[in-house]
């Protein structure tokens, strides 16, 4: 399947057939690209929650009762859900960690590499905390570039995806136990295999044409 291919084929799946599990290698693929997710300056800021049990899709599903409870089936019957969460702060743990591991992996080769790479990112991290105050939105910016990296490799890999904000964030954090580890939930991806009651992959893509939304100079 060509790039080409795959964003005209993706769509967000309003069902899946229950019981279909996704090979996994497939799966590997896409903690890969998750892993290797860009964000700004480096910063790393987040954690992935992979549910690929029963048991573990019920304990997201917790979070999709009440006026989410359209999204519970979504949940319920895929094959694997990833919740993407932020930090609650880019401590100077998590800077030293991410540093360590650049370190690790030979990125400072020029004399001063390390020291400059540390001083730029803290100088971020300072900046949206104080100047910007907008710490945790400037994060969440962050999730969602790596939400969109899996969401076309899951296109480019025949993998039918929804990602989902519809849940509640505060009901996922207490069933997961993400507030005791210093993390927030931000968005839930679903993946598996669409059902025939997938009404959505009938219907027609739709977007804006090129000549409303790209301006070239």
């Amino acid at each position: 399947m060509t790039l080409d291919d795959a964003v005209v084929a993706r769509h967000t799946v309003k069902a899946f057939e229950p019981g279909q599990t996704l090979p996994q290698d497939k799966i590997e693929t896409l903690l890969n690209v998750l892993q290797n997710s860009p964000s700004s300056v480096n910063s790393q800021p987040w954690h992935f929650v992979v549910a690929s049990t029963a048991q573990g899709r019920e304990a997201i599903a917790k979070s999709t009762t009440g006026a989410f409870s359209y999204n519970e089936p979504k949940v319920l019957n895929a094959s694997h859900v990833i919740a993407l969460c932020i930090r609650s702060d880019i401590d100077d743990k998590h800077l030293q960690n991410v540093l360590a591991q650049e370190q690790k992996d030979g990125r400072f080769v020029a004399e001063g590499a390390q020291a400059g790479q540390d001083k730029s990112r803290r100088s971020y991290v300072d900046m949206h905390r104080y100047e910007q105050r907008d710490l945790p939105q400037w994060m969440e910016k962050q999730v969602y570039l790596a939400l969109g990296g899996l969401l076309l490799g899951a296109a480019m890999l025949g993998i039918d995806a929804t990602p989902m904000e519809g849940f509640d964030q505060r009901a996922l954090d207490l069933s997961l136990g993400l507030r005791e580890k210093g993390l927030t939930s931000v968005v839930l991806v679903s993946l598996g295999v669409r059902s025939d009651k997938d009404f959505n992959a009938a219907l027609p893509k739709s977007r804006l044409p090129r000549d409303e939304i790209f301006t070239f100079i």
